[in-house]
């Protein structure tokens, strides 16, 4: 077994209390290889409520959840909110909510949303929040009515019944019981009635479903993967494991709970430690994200994690806000980033400005998985400041590097691995190597093959590569990430295209309050010196990138081109973009193409 202490001296960053690495490592004859985690867990609790009753008996004056209430902030304790969470459950039961039965959520984050949400699984009603794009006004229903067809729920709960009117009118969600948790609707169950309901103290089974959480689609129709009770609560301990750090975090957090991201990674592993959750309506797109800058103006976070969409944005505020910078770094030791890869550039420059504000670094990292994961198979639990690791696996983790298609597929097996798909038992079997191992689809690779220790890179998806038309195969999401940081803080994101043509090409996104300032000429100057730049780098045909074009505006959401992780579905989005790929590719080239001679 290899242990390695952390070291954060080694770069010059704060300490972010990291647990020692610990990894055993067995390679097979055929090729594959398994990496294991041995780091026994402790403290695992019986379920996604049990850590609520803890801190209340323990800690009952906490702060537990907050959110915006006016200029200030609305918080509930942990006492508050597991008295809150025993009542709602009396009230929920008087309606009639039965156990196994699913509570469909369309709402926002929120105080009140994870009341309901805690009190219904205590009831061993499993909840299913799905996007609330999916039921908003102009919302196109047939996603929704693919989640209520997957789920089956027995009754939904909407933060606004005004808000989502035209979807809780629909054929849609027809017949089933509507709870509110403001506002008023005709025959719903609204949240301050509930709330006089006579108290109730129960708990879920390990083996209950806890949630149901769709997929992304971005291998097909979404697919509800189920989570028992134990490996939610088990997916919070293995993080947890991965520190050595006995103090409650604090942060603000945007992350959507229709996600495991936000769901498991965030609401339930703060929970678990007795940690604070300052719950952020900002959102990771420029404009909106001055709710999130507003936020981290007034909380000092000791802990932050958002999708490199929000990274992108915050740097740039980082850089022009001097008393932003000094309250962001004053208290915080480790910063995250998931959903998708961020560029090297924007690690270096918020570090800049860290060294500049504080006189030191903060260690910087990212963790792997997906909704059937926890969501966390793997994450980079030592100091670090290089983007795009995989880290390895987590406590009572194993990976099987399986050889497919020239590099290595990834699979996990783990307590937080999810049971499988909700009513789909032929996509659960095919989701399952022979060994039990769940096969993601993603390939990795090691940093250093001969030093395993030293993590995992994320080598694309399978599933979005292609071919060129001489036969050449595109690992686009690892170009991706690299031609994307090479451009800069000019580039938020990019699609990768070539697929029956002879070359490779990508349609950028700007990042716009970067390019604020830069004329038309400056922004093609920027994106092709830095594809000259990764190019110079770059190995082999399917590496290079011989033609870009900037794309007006930003990904479109309500079609899922971009989901609320804030990364790009490159299948998808090549598929609706097929006018501007065609742009892209015409022979001979518009002004607007921009071609990359070297």
């Amino acid at each position: 077994m290899i242990v390695l202490p952390p070291d954060p001296a080694a770069l010059g960053l704060r300490d972010p209390r990291y647990a020692p690495r610990r990894l055993t490592i067995d390679r097979r004859p055929d090729g594959s290889i398994l990496l294991h985690n041995p780091t026994p867990l402790t403290g695992v609790f019986a379920d996604a409520l049990a850590p609520i009753a803890h801190w209340a008996g323990l800690a009952s004056d906490r702060p537990w959840l907050a959110e915006r209430s006016g200029d200030g902030w609305r918080i509930v304790t942990y006492g508050e909110g597991w008295e809150r969470v025993r009542v709602l459950a009396g009230g929920l039961a008087g309606l009639g909510l039965a156990r196994g039965v699913p509570l469909l959520i369309l709402a926002r984050n929120g105080v009140d949303h994870a009341l309901v949400a805690f009190a219904a699984m205590s009831l061993g009603v499993p909840i299913a929040a799905v996007s609330p794009q999916y039921g908003l006004a102009g919302a196109d229903l047939t996603r929704l009515a693919h989640a209520v067809e997957l789920i089956g729920p027995g009754a939904v709960m909407v933060d606004d019944p005004a808000a989502f009117a035209a979807a809780l009118d629909s054929d849609v969600l027809a017949g089933l019981p509507v709870i509110g948790l403001r506002g008023g609707r005709p025959g719903a169950a609204m949240l301050d009635d509930l709330l006089r309901s006579p108290s109730l103290d129960v708990r879920p089974a390990p083996t209950d479903i806890a949630k149901l959480l769709l997929t992304s689609g971005s291998t097909g129709k979404p697919k509800a993967v189920i989570c028992l009770q134990r490996a939610v609560a088990t997916t919070a301990a293995q993080v947890a494991g991965c520190f050595d750090d006995p103090e409650p975090p604090v942060v603000v957090n945007q992350a959507p709970w229709s996600h495991s991201l936000g769901a498991n990674a965030i609401l339930q592993m703060i929970t678990h430690r007795g940690g604070t959750l300052y719950i952020d309506a900002g959102q990771p797109v420029a404009g909106r994200h001055l709710e999130t800058v507003r936020n981290l103006r007034e909380i000092a976070p000791t802990y932050h994690n958002m999708v490199p969409a929000g990274w992108d944005l915050l740097a740039g505020e980082l850089e022009r806000d001097a008393d932003l910078a000094r309250t962001f770094f004053s208290r915080v030791r480790l910063l995250q980033y998931g959903g998708a890869a961020l560029g090297q550039s924007t690690c270096d420059r918020i570090q800049a400005v860290a060294r500049a504000t504080v006189g030191e670094g903060i260690s910087f990292s990212s963790g792997y998985g997906a909704t059937e994961t926890g969501p966390t198979a793997t994450n980079v639990h030592w100091p670090n400041l290089t983007m795009g690791l995989m880290g390895l696996p987590v406590p009572e983790t194993t990976v099987k590097l399986a050889p497919t298609q020239g590099r290595l597929e990834f699979r996990v097996k783990g307590p937080q691995i999810c049971a499988g798909y909700y009513r789909n038992p032929e996509a659960t079997a095919a989701a399952f190597d022979d060994e039990g191992f769940y096969i993601l689809g993603d390939a990795a690779r090691c940093v250093d093959p001969g030093r395993l220790e030293l993590g995992l890179v994320f080598d694309g998806r399978l599933s979005e590569n292609f071919k060129l038309s001489n036969g050449t195969f595109v690992n686009a999401g690892a170009l991706r990430v690299a031609a994307v940081s090479a451009i800069g803080g000019a580039a938020a994101d990019a699609i990768v295209c070539g697929e029956g043509y002879g070359g490779v090409g990508l349609l950028i996104f700007l990042n716009a309050p970067f390019c604020a300032g830069l004329s038309a000429a400056e922004i093609r100057d920027a994106v092709r010196e830095g594809l000259v730049r990764y190019n110079a780098g770059a190995s082999g045909g399917s590496g290079r990138v011989d033609k870009a074009l900037v794309l007006d505006g930003a990904p479109d959401a309500p079609s899922g081109e971009i989901t609320d992780k804030g990364y790009i579905n490159q299948t998808l989005a090549r598929s609706r973009r097929r006018a501007d790929i065609a742009r892209l590719f015409a022979d001979p080239a518009g002004p607007e193409v921009i071609g990359i001679q070297a």
